[in-house]
C-alpha cells in the first residue's frame, strides 16, 4: 500500500496505568484501521477485570494477543511474521499463551489452529466479552475459538481503556459492521452486518472523555453514514404495514449534532464515510457547528463508473462529483482525502486514465492508495479474474501516487500567509523544540514551543510548507482554549 500522509498506525505494544492487584501481564499490539486499535482498548478493559495488567515487554507476558487486518494480503503477512517472534519467545516462556484477534482471525477461524501451530485462542472481532472464558479454556490445556458474528454487539457498555494515549485525542466507536458489500472488500465477512450504538451512551462517553481533559474525538465506523438507531427497535405502523415508525430514530447527521451540542469546545472528527451513503444533512450540520472538523475522508476507489460497477459501488462519478461541488459550496475550507484502488479486475488503460481526471478534479488534499490484492471469499474473488499485470498496477500506482503528491503540494501551499488554528498533539518527529499538531482540515503543523503545551488550542501562521506539513510560528492561544 502506498499512503501519502496519515500513515496508518500499526505493530504499537499498547500500554495503560497497571491496577496493584493485578498480577498477570498482557501484551496487546494491533495492526491496521482505526477500529482494531479502538477494539484494543476494549479487550484491554475486559482484561483488566480479569487480573491482567498491560506490559510493554513482550518477554515478561502472560498473554499476548495481536488484533489482525484482512483488508490485504500484506497485513496478514505482517501478522505471520509476527508470530515467528512471539513463537521465539515463547521457547523461554513457556507458559505464555498466544492468541489472535480481529478480521483475519475471523477469516481464517479454525485454520489459524492448524497452519499456525503457536496459537492457543482465535477471537473475532463479535466475541470479545468471551474472552474470560476462553482464556479459561487455554489454561485448563484446551485451543479456545470463538468467531460468532453477532446482531447486537457494540461494545456500548464497555468503558474502553485508553492505550498509549497522548492524552489528548480519542476514538468512540458508533457503529460495527457494514452491509455495503463491495465486491474487493472482506469487512462484511468479518466484522457482520451493520448495528449503530445507542446515542446516549455515545455521548456519555464523549462527555467522560472531556471531563478527563481530552480535547478531540473520532467517531468511528467502517461506514458512519449508516448510523441508525431506532431507540427500542423498530415498530410496525399498522396503518400502513408496509412502513416503519421512525419517530425515535436518530441517523448520523442528528448524531453529530448531539455531539457537537453536548461539548461544543471539544473537537468532532469521523471516519469513514461511504459516498453512496453520505447525505447532505452531514455536510449541512457539518457547515454549521464549528467545533466539527472540516475534514471529510470520503473513498471513491476509482473514478470509472464500469469498475465502480464491477467493484458494486453504488454510486458513479458523477453523483460523486455532486457530493464535491456540495462540499465545497458550503465548506470551501473543508479537506477532502481519499482512497483508490488500482489495477482491479478488467481495469483498462481508459478506466485508469478516469480515475486520474477524477483526481484532477477534487484534487485531495491527501490519500492512500492500493493496488488491488485479491482476498479469498470476496465476490470479486469468486466472480473476477485478478487479469491486470502486477507491471501494469505498480505503474498505474506510480502514477496516481504522484499525481497525489502534486495534491498535496497545492492543497498544503493554499495556507502559506494564512493563521490557523492547531491542537497541540506531541513533539515533533524531526525537532524537540518544536510541536506538531493538526488543523481542523487533518493538516500536520509544526511551530516553535515557546510556552504552549500539549492540549492546547493555539493560533498559527503558516509561513513555509512542504507537501505534508504546514510549518510556521504561534500568535497566539486560540479562542477555544
Amino acid at each position: 500500500m502506498e499512503k501519502i500522509i496519515n500513515e496508518q498506525q500499526q505493530g504499537n505494544a499498547l500500554v495503560i496505568e497497571p491496577k496493584k492487584e493485578n498480577t498477570r501481564k498482557l501484551f496487546i499490539e494491533s495492526y491496521g484501521c482505526a477500529m482494531n486499535f479502538s477494539d484494543s482498548e476494549i479487550v484491554a478493559s475486559i482484561l483488566a477485570k480479569e487480573g491482567f495488567n498491560t506490559t510493554e515487554n513482550l518477554e515478561e507476558a502472560d498473554l499476548v494477543l495481536v488484533n489482525t487486518c484482512s483488508i490485504r494480503e500484506k497485513a496478514e503477512q505482517t501478522v505471520r511474521k509476527r508470530l515467528e517472534k512471539y513463537n521465539a519467545v515463547k521457547r523461554t516462556n513457556p507458559g505464555m499463551k498466544v492468541g489472535v484477534l480481529g478480521c483475519m482471525a475471523e477469516r481464517l477461524k479454525e485454520k489459524f489452529l492448524e497452519e499456525e501451530k503457536i496459537v492457543d485462542l482465535v477471537v473475532g472481532p463479535d466475541a470479545y466479552k468471551d474472552l474470560p472464558n476462553l482464556i479459561d479454556e487455554v489454561e485448563a490445556g484446551r485451543d479456545a475459538i470463538n468467531v460468532l458474528l453477532s446482531k447486537e454487539e457494540t461494545y456500548g457498555d464497555i468503558s474502553p481503556v485508553r492505550l498509549q494515549t497522548n492524552g489528548v485525542s480519542a476514538f468512540v466507536s458508533i457503529t460495527r459492521g457494514c452491509d455495503n458489500m463491495c465486491t474487493f472488500c472482506v469487512v462484511p465477512f468479518t466484522r457482520g452486518r451493520e448495528r449503530s450504538r445507542d446515542p446516549q451512551s455515545i455521548v456519555e462517553e464523549v462527555n467522560d472523555l472531556w471531563e478527563k481533559g481530552f480535547k478531540e474525538i473520532t467517531l468511528l465506523g467502517q461506514n458512519v453514514d449508516s448510523y441508525l438507531w431506532y431507540g427500542g427497535g423498530l415498530k410496525k405502523d399498522f396503518k400502513n404495514a408496509s412502513k416503519m415508525q421512525k419517530a425515535t430514530a436518530t441517523n448520523f447527521s442528528q448524531l453529530l449534532k448531539l455531539v457537537a451540542e453536548a461539548q461544543p469546545k471539544m473537537r468532532i472528527r469521523f471516519s469513514t464515510s461511504n459516498p453512496q451513503d453520505m447525505t447532505l444533512d452531514v455536510i449541512e450540520t457539518m457547515a454549521t457547528y464549528p467545533n466539527i472538523c472540516k475534514h471529510i475522508h470520503l473513498p471513491v476507489q476509482s473514478g470509472s463508473n464500469r469498475i465502480l460497477k464491477e467493484m458494486n459501488r453504488l454510486h458513479t462519478r458523477q453523483e460523486y462529483f455532486k457530493l464535491i461541488d456540495y462540499i465545497r459550496e458550503l465548506m470551501p475550507e473543508c479537506s477532502i482525502s481519499q482512497d483508490l484502488i488500482v489495477g482491479f479486475p478488467t481495469e483498462t488503460e481508459q478506466d485508469h486514465q478516469d480515475t486520474l481526471s477524477l483526481m484532477k478534479y477534487v484534487k485531495y488534499d491527501f490519500g492512500y492508495m492500493y493496488a488491488y490484492s485479491e482476498r479469498p471469499g470476496t465476490m470479486a474473488a469468486r466472480k473476477l479474474k485478478d487479469d491486470v499485470p502486477s507491471d501494469v498496477k505498480q505503474r498505474r500506482l506510480a502514477e496516481i501516487v504522484q499525481l497525489q503528491r502534486e495534491h498535496n503540494h497545492y492543497r498544503t501551499q493554499g495556507y502559506l500567509n494564512k493563521t490557523v488554528e492547531v491542537l497541540i498533539e506531541k513533539e515533533s518527529k524531526k525537532s524537540s523544540k518544536h510541536w506538531s499538531g493538526r488543523t481542523t482540515q487533518n493538516t500536520v503543523a509544526v511551530f516553535p514551543k515557546e510556552d504552549y503545551n500539549i492540549g492546547d488550542f493555539v493560533k498559527v501562521k503558516i509561513e513555509d510548507c512542504t507537501s505534508a506539513t504546514l510549518i510556521g510560528n504561534a500568535v497566539g492561544y486560540s479562542d477555544n482554549n
